[in-house]
């Protein structure tokens, strides 16, 4: 072939894919070719590009929803909630003008599928279905906000009998964009990288973003695990939502990797979750067909029952399966940028948002043919759940914050919760009933109910495509039991708030005030005072003093804060400051009436530390998990206030350590190029204190800054027969989420505020750390009998019994602790906050004795 020749071919596949793409940003590559509204403006008359010709930014959505829901008699635009970054999270209620003017009745109607006592006395006619239509919970997944623009277009402007019959027949919440921060940052980085000239290559700048990139929200979560605990704003607002028009389908719009095609639901059969009814995923099935028969229309290639499942409920395909509802996943190949290769040829971006956009209204034929059998499933799941059960389930919290926050978690589900009294607190030995709940299994949502609270040991499976366990009353480390017996609610009084505690009038004659350990948001008010150069101390040991004129205990980890003697501060000015602040966190404070204790040190004693205030910093980007850094920046910023600067590994040799007491290292792929480990050395010999967290301890190992050995599960002794089997057989093996019982000596610094010797920790990965020679310097590891609930496989069980989950280094004048596991997993395990906050406000307390240098 002649070099001319070769010019030739080149310009003319240029030219074709050129004019390719600007075929496919027409209304009409998307679409259906109806007659269309002209009084409804269209994407391109408002919006500075046509569809797929640019990234959309979250405002340019907003922008035009708006628009094109005032310009319509067929829907209202409703705000449910604010991001982190102040962005509003948005749905549009589509239907007929007629349905709109009496939305609330219908509401109303359709919800009256949940109320056994009437739901079979229901005309399904009548009722309208409720659709919910959801896209792009992962910010750098586009494509599926691009396609809500073109739905909400085609459900407003188009005119058929098609459309008409729909919008009679059903309600259509369509939500463009679960995750806005995440959006915008994706949108921005695409198209401020983005060429004139098409550039396709994938290790092109324009398809490969800088962490943490634009998959999460601005705290670095990902919100599609966010689903049942509801963290976020963004998923606090959207649960809200479900529960308030309880949808009968609910779909799910994501993108996967770029060499793969497109998937929708059901996912690998044997992967479905036990609580869930075989009916879901036969219809699930069923509206498959429509999603095969609509993109064989168009030539898309496209598979399901592989690759995905529907086992954890936290995610938002899934989540409504355990809610009498049909949830669906899509996964659309993405194309990251406007044009790049792939293994399967070029994908474009205006491509991908055609696949959305046709799945999207294939499941609105498949509930508009399936109507009367999607809600009679609805009625049938919930009759089921109203069937009377023996049963209930108690915890036990005197954390208030923790009460609270459990409470709320479950009120947002809907799921009643009621105040224990006397008569129940006795069936369970040791609980307090003045600070115990009861909830019943029989109610409404009794399949949430069981799936919140039960520990989990079998399985349909042993792969998961997520985690395996996520028992709540383990995550927040309060006091839990099964009730066996039939309940009467109506003796007790349903909770929905606790009222949280006040402080009582404080005489100005008190010695000084206590802050109790044992509460959650204490280290916030420490922090609070610190950096309002309040002196503080700390028990180091439990001791007895007199308060409002009788002995009481206080535990090793309480904050003594004396009255007298605070720099600038007279006696009554200090009670006045320290009693406003708890205010704040509604924390109580207590009087000490004197210095002397009746049993152990007195508050003047040398053992008794006093706290300074001092800077904390984290060590981020490339290679850092953002999922862990996220975590523990949410937990220092949302729930304990304190200040953290974040260290590009980048800037990480160029910056003065000497300001930072603390720094945490958190899960991660580290490399000595970009941290300098003699550096790093350096600062903890002059007495840093390095927290550092799974993966990271890889890294300190190799540097020889910390030194452990591993212990190795041994391969299963049945191997793999079959080629087919291979990824099964090693898939088993991993532990993708399960929770593990730790032994804890709650005497050690870390301890403070920990009640018993036992401590539930959330275990991902295999990092099975050996004991040190020190016992002292591993104050926590794995019991004999490890797993609480989840999937771990028979050769990780014996790997994990006895092994170490912390481990506490000295070097020089500093200290390493090292975690084995993640204490604030998915903002949700408080039960490890509190460890977290200790190695940072006490690691230094750590006795060398209890080191292992």
């Amino acid at each position: 072939m002649t070099l001319r020749n070769t010019k030739v071919i080149i310009v003319v596949i240029f030219l074709f894919i050129q004019g390719y793409l600007c075929a496919q940003t027409e209304l009409n590559y998307y679409l259906p070719e109806i007659s269309y509204n002209s009084n409804i403006p269209t994407p391109e008359s408002v919006l500075p590009t046509p569809i797929g010709e640019q990234h959309l930014t979250h405002d340019q959505l907003i922008y035009y929803l708006e628009k094109i829901c005032a310009a319509s008699e067929n829907c209202n635009l409703t705000e449910y909630a604010r991001s982190h970054e102040n962005r509003p999270l948005v749905y549009l209620t589509i239907s007929s003008k007629a349905n709109l003017s009496r939305i609330e009745e219908l509401k109303q109607r359709h919800n009256q599928l949940l109320d056994n006592s009437v739901a079979d006395k229901l005309d399904l006619d009548s009722i309208p279905l409720v659709l919910y239509q959801g896209y792009t919970i992962h910010g750098d997944e586009s494509s599926g906000s691009h396609a809500a623009v073109l739905i909400a277009y085609y459900l407003l402007s188009g005119q058929s009998d098609k459309i008409d019959k729909l919008l009679d027949q059903t309600i259509i919440l369509l939500d463009p964009c679960y995750n806005p921060d995440g959006l915008q940052r994706f949108s921005t980085w695409v198209n401020m990288h983005r060429s004139s000239a098409v550039v396709t290559d994938p290790g092109s700048r324009e398809f490969n973003q800088v962490w943490p990139r634009g998959r999460t929200n601005h705290y670095w979560f990902d919100l599609n695990r966010d689903w049942i605990f509801n963290i976020h704003p963004e998923s606090k607002g959207r649960i809200e939502t479900f529960h308030e028009w309880k949808p009968d389908v609910l779909t799910d719009h994501h993108e996967m990797g770029p060499n793969n095609t497109f998937f929708f639901q059901p996912g690998i059969p044997s992967r479905t979750n036990p609580n869930t009814p075989a009916i879901n995923q036969e219809l699930t099935e069923h509206i498959g067909q429509y999603h095969a028969q609509f993109l064989d229309s168009i030539g898309s290639m496209y598979y399901s029952k592989e690759s995905f499942d529907d086992y954890y409920y936290g995610k938002g395909s899934t989540y409504p399966d355990i809610n009498g509802c049909v949830g669906i996943l899509f996964e659309q190949a993405s194309s990251r940028g406007y044009l790049r290769e792939t293994s399967n040829g070029l994908l474009s971006f205006p491509f991908t948002i055609r696949n959305q956009v046709v799945t999207s209204l294939s499941t609105q034929e498949a509930a508009l043919d399936l109507k009367n059998e999607i809600l009679e499933y609805k009625r049938e799941f919930y009759a089921r759940n109203s069937i009377p059960k023996k049963g209930y389930y108690i915890f036990e919290s005197t954390d208030q914050y923790k009460a609270n926050f459990f409470i709320e978690i479950l009120n947002r589900h809907d799921i009643n919760v009621y105040q224990a009294n006397d008569k129940y607190a006795k069936k369970h030995k040791g609980y307090d009933y003045s600070y115990s709940y009861i909830v019943p299994k029989s109610q409404v949502q009794s399949g949430l109910v069981k799936t919140i609270f039960e520990r989990v040991d079998e399985f349909p499976d042993s792969l998961f495509y997520d985690v395996s366990a996520w028992t709540l009353p383990l995550a927040f480390n309060v006091k839990s039991e099964e009730g066996r017996a039939k309940i009467d609610t109506s003796q007790l009084k349903r909770i929905e708030k606790i009222e949280l505690p006040h402080n009582k009038m404080i005489l100005k004659s008190v010695h000084a005030l206590a802050i109790d350990w044992n509460n959650y948001l204490a280290p916030a008010l420490l922090y609070s005072l610190l950096d309002n150069n309040i002196l503080c101390k700390v028990l180091k040991s439990d001791a007895e003093y007199l308060s409002e004129g009788m002995y009481k205990r206080f535990k090793a980890g309480t904050i003594i804060i004396p009255v007298q003697g605070q720099k600038d501060k007279q006696a009554e000015e200090t009670i006045n400051f320290l009693v406003e602040e708890a205010a704040k966190l509604n924390l109580a404070l207590i009087p000490v009436d004197s210095g002397q204790s009746r049993e152990g040190k007195s508050i003047g004693s040398p053992d008794n530390t006093s706290l300074r205030k001092f800077e904390i910093a984290m060590i981020i980007g490339e290679g850092v998990n953002r999922y862990e850094a996220g975590s523990a920046w949410y937990q220092m910023d949302k729930r304990f206030n304190i200040p953290l600067s974040m260290i590009d590994l980048r800037q990480f040799n160029r910056i003065n350590l000497d300001r930072y007491k603390v720094i945490l290292m958190p899960d991660g792929q580290y490399n000595s190029k970009m941290l300098s480990s003699e550096k790093l050395k350096r600062w903890i010999n002059k007495g840093g204190v390095l927290v550092a967290f799974r993966g990271a301890l890889n890294f300190l190992n190799s540097q020889k800054i910390i030194k452990f050995n591993k212990k190795t599960a041994e391969r299963p002794l049945a191997q793999a027969e079959l080629y087919s089997d291979i990824n099964r057989y090693n898939g088993a093996q991993v532990i993708g989420g399960a929770i593990f019982n730790t032994r804890i000596n709650n005497e050690h610094p870390l301890f403070f505020g920990y009640q018993n010797d036992e401590l539930a920790v959330f275990k991902r990965g295999t990092l099975f750390l050996e004991k040190v020679k020190n016992k002292l310097a591993t104050p926590m590891y794995y019991t004999d009998d490890p797993v609480l609930s989840g999937y771990v496989s028979k050769e990780n069980i014996n790997a994990a019994k006895e092994s170490a989950s912390m481990i506490c280094y000295g070097a020089g004048q500093g200290r390493i602790i090292a975690f084995a596991d993640n204490p604030n997993f998915r903002g949700y395990w408080l039960g490890g906050s509190r460890l977290f906050a200790n190695a940072i406000f006490f690691g230094d307390l750590i006795k060398k004795e209890a080191l292992q240098y």
